[in-house]
């Protein structure tokens, strides 16, 4: 009777029949009358013993097998895919032997962790000065505003000598979050005890820098800077008022340095005690282009030089008058004493009046007498049952609430719907513009002759077919039997 092999999860994992060998797994199974079964037994027994040890992985691995790989020394289990190594560290407080590449120790004298290259020991940490921690460690804190903030820490047996972060935030202070002698961090590297960018202790970087943002808490521009100042005599003089420079004195550079000044301040003396600047130009010509005396700024010459220009504007000037010359531009124009008006190309309030890209004015009102109009009819605004095409014919609209309709025979004709009227009367009521006088486009049907009287058809289409109502005379012509616009002149 053949043997049925079940897992530990009581799930079949193969049968073996009588008198056979069955290599499903590392381990053999042997079937009922199977001769020579003693030594497969006992060779079972061993392989279980020694864990399947070989530098190759068993070839037919089952989930949860285990197997020492001879090659590593080490123990592995099988977990359905893959194998891997059980893990764990050797713990011991003196160096242990006997352990492979890869192996860790931990030294529970110093908790510390170790991993072994396969020649020795290498630290993982953490680093040992003294009884506290030295290492960088990550952290995260939050700012005065309860953001979270990822930092790294610079400890030195167990205090932080300096934080390194991408931004630059406040420190929220609050009993877990605070950090010992750091309450501002900056972008990039801020050291213990920094304020405003001073250490208040004696935490510094030492050694030589190649530039420097501050000296002495001063930024560069408030350093002079020149490669030499030419100072003759006693030039210059201190005191409590500032510093006194004596007459026609020069400041400027060495034209023969390797970086000279590329200008000059001169004082002047004489009936205005001016001062005079000068640059040099692009042929290297020293150039006099401002001078400054007791009654103002002054230019070296009249309508020579700019202030300003296209690219490097001042952002505004102050003054009671502007004379001579013209403006290129003005925000605003002045209407009476105190009063300022803009220009608007809408019809806004109290602005100064601009045509628009297409040459047009717009106003709610025109006061004033027009001696021509652009388009060519008079036109009312009326509510309409439905919106109709330019040219319908239009007329009472005998039911419902709309003033007029789409005119058929015999109906009350008002006028004709307009597509741009010359002048509109009611234009901001609702509705459409309807023609009362003038000349249109007429929504006609059938042939027409110019001079052609044109009468009412059906559903606001005109003819030149008689019917009770005329609605004006034709223009122009036209040899279709189809519906087209026809110029007429209206004679409702």
């Amino acid at each position: 009777m053949a043997y049925q092999i079940d897992r530990y999860n009581r799930t079949l994992l193969t049968v073996v029949e009588d008198g056979t060998l069955d290599e499903t797994t590392d381990l053999r199974f042997i079937g009922k009358n199977y001769a020579g079964y003693g030594e497969i037994h006992n060779e079972n027994f061993l392989f279980l013993l020694e864990n399947f040890a070989n530098a190759n992985p068993p070839p037919r691995a089952i989930s949860g097998q285990v197997w020492f790989d001879s090659s590593q020394s080490k123990l592995k289990f099988y977990d359905g895919s893959i194998w891997r190594s059980t893990g764990g560290s050797e713990v011991s407080a003196s160096q242990p032997v006997g352990l492979t590449t890869g192996d860790f120790w931990w030294d529970s004298g110093n908790d510390q962790l170790y991993v072994y290259n396969g020649a020795s020991f290498v630290l993982i940490g953490p680093q040992d000065a003294g009884a506290g921690t030295t290492q960088l460690v990550s952290q995260t804190i939050l700012d005065d505003e309860s953001n979270s903030r990822s930092i790294i820490v610079a400890l030195v047996n167990d205090i932080p000598i300096a934080v390194f972060s991408p931004t630059s935030f406040t420190i929220l202070d609050e009993e877990g979050n605070r950090l010992d002698g750091f309450t501002n961090i900056a972008q990039g590297i801020t050291l213990k005890n920094s304020v405003n960018g001073n250490t208040t202790s004696l935490y510094r970087f030492w050694g030589t820098a190649t530039n420097a943002d501050k000296l002495g808490n001063k930024v560069a521009s408030d350093f002079v800077t020149f490669d030499n100042l030419d100072f003759t005599g006693q030039l210059i003089e201190a005191g409590i008022d500032g510093l006194s420079i004596a007459d026609d004195f020069i400041i400027k550079g060495d034209a023969s340095g390797s970086s000279p000044m590329r200008g000059v301040i001169q004082n002047i003396s004489g009936p205005n005690n001016e001062i005079h600047f000068k640059t040099l130009d692009a042929t290297e010509t020293l150039v006099h282009s401002l001078t400054i005396n007791s009654t103002g700024l002054l230019p070296a010459a009249t309508d020579t030089f700019v202030l300003g220009n296209s690219s490097s504007r001042f952002s505004e000037i102050y003054a009671g008058s502007f004379k001579g010359g013209s403006a290129d531009k003005a925000d605003t124009l002045q209407l009476s004493a105190g009063t300022y008006l803009s220009a608007s190309e809408s019809a806004t309030p109290s602005t100064i009046v601009a045509r628009t890209a297409s040459n047009a004015i717009f106003a709610n009102e025109f006061n004033g007498t027009a001696t021509s109009a652009k388009y060519a009819d008079l036109a009312e605004k009326y509510t309409t049952d439905q919106e109709y095409a330019t040219g319908t014919i239009v007329a009472v609209a005998l039911t419902g609430d709309a003033e007029l309709t789409a005119a058929d025979r015999g109906g009350v004709v008002v006028g004709i719907v307009s597509e741009k009227p010359a002048f509109l009367m009611n234009s901001e009521s609702a509705g459409q513009a309807i023609a009362l006088k003038g000349r249109v486009p007429v929504r006609v049907e059938g042939k027409v002759k110019k001079g052609d009287e044109i009468y009412v058809a059906d559903n606001g289409v005109g003819s030149a077919i008689m019917s009770p109502t005329r609605v004006g005379v034709a223009l122009e012509g036209k040899d279709s039997l189809g519906e087209d616009l026809v110029e007429c002149v209206v004679l409702v």
